[in-house]
């Protein structure tokens, strides 16, 4: 009798055990948990979703600070109402193309890239600085590899689209911006893709291994085919996207500008300028007949771009290369001027125009006098001050800060 009460305790305790056991499992059970037994799995009726993990970054996010979903406005730019039909008309984009926000994302990425010279240590925004107006604070630039250095200064960048016929280049040996895209990246001092170094078809194998450009590519083409023709077409976007609209020159011409006007109201004073500077707005404006000194018939507002059919302006005797010149938008930002950067202030550029203009074959015939001699304008020290003064309104601090046009490299 006694060995059975001692069973029936064991009973009871051991089928409190299994109570409590049972209990707990349905409570981890309840709680997410389970447990296996015989290969099953047990599992309660509430269960938790995991969540799927997170599509790993894309390449361009992880080196780019690009959204490529909330990309930035290239296609279409708010501009003043002075950029109008008789702007568009020097639009030198090709017939059929056309400039889209992909495109020119794409060419953002090309032209700040390192990897487009042969040792990585170059890019095209290496000679053509953002904060000089996409200029070069040194007289020659630096080529890849740290010692030698190009022969000519370089060009800013603002308003090329306006530039008629589009040649580039100071000696507008390139037919296109696009044509031109390829030449510092074969060049064998600028980036130095020469036909040694195997060429474009070596940099096209180098950006293929990069899978941040099979992303780019298929996103401005439609395809990851990446080709010398569209290396070209992009950068060309990217770099005729780069208007300078917002000089105080702009903001203060925006007030008065009427297209019906005289002379389209170019040579009204400016809200907003300086005596001085207004001065030299005047002379800039008005021709050497009235008194000016004419700067306008050659750098054309409101683009500063040099009018088309100009020819050179006279920095040598006997001058037979037809030299052309960016737009004077920002040229106050620059640390050398003219195509070999002999000038080192804008004061030196006016006193050029003002009395060292020699004659050539290749001069335009705007800076000849009356007699057919060079012109010498004869300008006072105050009026050749004034000239730096107004050009110094053309500085666009928009422009040489706007995000579009910086360093997209994390």
């Amino acid at each position: 009798m006694l060995m059975k009460k001692v069973s029936l305790r064991r009973l009871v305790k051991a089928g409190s055990a299994w109570a409590i056991g049972l209990s707990l499992g349905l409570s981890l059970a309840a709680c997410g948990g389970g447990s296996t037994t015989a290969g099953q799995s047990v599992t309660s009726a509430t269960t938790t979703t995991i969540p799927s993990p997170s599509p790993p970054p894309s390449a361009v996010a992880t080196v780019t600070t690009i959204d490529v979903n909330a990309l930035a406005n290239y296609a279409a730019p708010t501009l003043p109402a002075y950029y109008d039909g008789s702007v568009r008309a020097l639009d030198n984009l090709p017939a059929g193309s056309s400039i889209t926000d992909r495109g020119a994302t794409l060419g953002r990425v090309l032209f700040y890239d390192k990897q487009l010279s042969i040792n990585g240590a170059v890019s095209c925004a290496s000679c053509h600085r953002q904060a000089f107006g996409f200029d070069d604070a040194v007289r020659f630039s630096t080529g890849f590899a740290g010692t030698a250095f190009t022969t000519a200064h370089a060009m800013r960048l603002g308003n090329i689209r306006y530039w008629q016929p589009g040649t580039m280049f100071w000696d507008r040996r390139a037919a296109s911006v696009e044509a031109q895209a390829s030449q510092p990246i074969i060049h064998p001092v600028e980036m130095g893709w020469d036909t040694a170094a195997g060429g474009m078809s070596a940099l096209i194998s180098r950006l293929q291994g990069l899978a941040y450009y099979q992303e780019l590519f298929t996103l401005a083409f439609g395809s990851a085919t990446i080709t010398e023709a569209r290396i070209q077409d992009a950068l060309a976007q990217f770099e005729r996207s780069m208007i300078s609209s917002s000089s105080r020159w702009d903001t203060a011409y925006t007030q008065v500008f009427n297209a019906n006007g005289p002379n389209r109201n170019l040579n009204v004073t400016l809200s907003g300028f300086t005596a001085q500077e207004d001065r030299g707005r005047q002379l800039f404006m008005t021709g050497q007949g009235g008194s000016g000194a004419g700067c306008a018939a050659c750098h054309v507002p409101p683009t500063f771009v040099l009018a088309s059919g100009s020819r050179s302006n006279g920095l040598d005797a006997g001058e037979r290369t037809l030299f052309k010149s960016p737009s004077l938008k920002n040229v106050g930002l620059s640390k050398a001027f003219m195509h070999d950067g002999r000038f080192s202030t804008l004061a030196d550029v006016v006193e050029h125009y003002n009395s060292g203009v020699q004659d050539g074959p290749a001069l335009d015939n705007r800076l000849r006098g009356p007699s057919g001699a060079p012109q010498r304008l004869g300008l006072s020290a105050a009026d050749k001050a004034a000239l730096v003064s107004f050009m110094l309104t053309l500085n666009d601090t928009t422009f040489v800060n706007d995000p579009r046009f910086s360093n997209p490299f994390r």
